[in-house]
């Protein structure tokens, strides 16, 4: 016995363990170690050295070699090529170029920008990171406010944490056992809307403060015309990802290569230099192990609440409240917000949906629904202090605009984000929708009608 209680108590075991991953967590322990310790502690206390060794060690290669899982390094690749390949600048201007017009527009246009580079990216602090260098510079240029331009990228940089192909989703499927396929299409429209609230947010604050966001000229039709060109490849990443999945000929992991290849392709079109293409396939690999690690270490913590019995008594808990459940659903949501302000968006996930998880299912909530809630809520905790990882980024990358201007920028979006929760609460099909449309009967409709 480590911690002195014996296997009499498992569930006593657990809720120390909790305690002490709490702690810390707090005390700046990165959670993938952190979580990784205690869940080994926890499970020599409650099976033995033997066990817990025989549990731990398989764990990184069991999830490794998940074939749902490879999808990762695929849309992360996407990202980066396309970022190396300069789709991201071209990308910018297209949007600057149709959308500047707009009260606020250099804003708004990068809030559309980054929607369509996280279409192809699936990774928010790299999107962050890559506007942060694209966007920034131009809208400090026509003089907009310092604080503005660093919120709107750090803000709308979260927006890969839905629209697919989105990596958070694809781990929140694996960890719950649900269709990676329908988490991705199910996060479309909600990720549309939450560009849509930030756009609304930035033109009402520009009408309101005109001289913080200066407007710039308008463009002829025939020269936004002509940015369609360098945007094309683009969006035809993204049909081919979309309707390979949605049109059930490609798993998601196939059509994660098969973007992958249509980019590399692309870049080697335009002339990407070689050492760009390494440098891509480098920063690939190191968010793929970083991401990997992560979800090795909460595993292990993961397989300790197992033994614990903490979900089952904890959804017996919440299924017994005579409370409605969506009043339920609200606390929740309210601990995410709270975790979020000390935790990364990934490990707060992995942690939390073990317990969270069978509670929700038994109030009859649908887990695709949930899934999109939960993750909506992780952009939360991407701008939210102390821990906001996408105003890190900023700063990183512009170390000109203080850290407190940064998170000072974020708070418009961090009430935009409210009111898209609010949406997605009272409307839940627009989470739904998508993924429980018949493409196929769809489909055999309109070929019908064309014959």
């Amino acid at each position: 016995m480590i911690l002195g209680i014996g296997m009499s108590d498992p569930f006593l075991v657990g809720i120390i363990t909790l305690g002490l991953l709490l702690l810390l967590i707090v005390l700046g322990v990165r959670v993938v170690f952190a979580a990784a310790f205690v869940g080994l502690l926890g499970l020599v206390e409650l099976r033995g050295w033997g066990p817990a060794a025989g549990i731990v060690g398989t764990i990184p290669h069991s999830k490794s070699s998940t074939y749902a899982l490879s999808v990762l390094p695929m849309f992360i690749f996407i990202g980066f090529l396309a970022f190396h390949a300069g789709m991201t600048q071209q990308l910018f201007d297209a949007a600057r170029k149709w959308l500047g017009w707009l009260p606020g527009g250099l804003a708004v246009a990068t809030v559309f920008a980054t929607a369509g580079f996280a279409a192809v990216s699936g990774a928010s602090t790299a999107t962050a990171a890559v506007f942060s260098r694209v966007a920034i510079p131009e809208m400090l240029k026509y003089g907009y406010d310092r604080k503005m331009a660093a919120g709107v990228v750090a803000s709308a940089g979260t927006l890969a944490t839905l629209i697919p192909p989105s990596a958070i989703l694809v781990i929140y499927a694996i960890i719950v056992e649900q269709s990676v396929g329908k988490l991705l299409l199910a996060g479309f429209l909600p990720g549309i809307v939450s560009a849509l609230v930030y756009a609304g947010i930035i033109i009402v604050w520009a009408m309101i403060k005109p001289e913080a966001a200066p407007r710039v000229r308008a463009y002829s039709m025939r020269e936004r015309m002509e940015t369609l060109p360098g945007i094309s490849p683009i969006f035809l990443v993204v049909l081919i990802i979309m309707t390979s999945i949605y049109g059930g000929w490609a798993t998601p992991t196939e059509a994660g290569a098969l973007g992958a290849s249509v980019v590399f392709v692309l870049a080697l079109i335009r002339g990407t230099p070689l050492s760009s293409i390494k440098d891509s396939l480098m920063e690939s690999a190191k968010l793929t192990v970083m991401i990997f690690s992560l979800i090795w270490g909460v595993l292990v913590f993961v397989r300790f609440l197992g033994f614990s019995g903490i979900p089952g008594s904890f959804t017996e808990w919440i299924v017994g409240l005579d409370v409605e459940p969506m009043t339920i659903m609200i606390c929740i949501l309210l601990g995410y917000a709270v975790l979020g302000m000390f935790m990364d968006a990934i490990g707060m996930l992995l942690l939390t949906l073990p317990v969270v998880y069978p509670a929700v299912m038994a109030l009859g909530f649908d887990p695709i629904w949930f899934g999109i809630i939960a993750v909506k809520m992780a952009e939360i905790c991407l701008i939210t202090p102390p821990i906001g990882l996408n105003c890190f980024v900023v700063n990183g990358v512009r170390p000109d605009i203080p850290l407190g201007q940064v998170f000072r920028g974020v708070a418009l979006f961090f009430i935009a984000d409210v009111i898209t929760i609010a949406m997605l609460l009272a409307f839940p099909d627009i989470v739904t929708w998508l993924p429980n449309f018949d493409f196929e009967a769809w489909w055999s409709g309109l070929w019908a009608v064309a014959n």
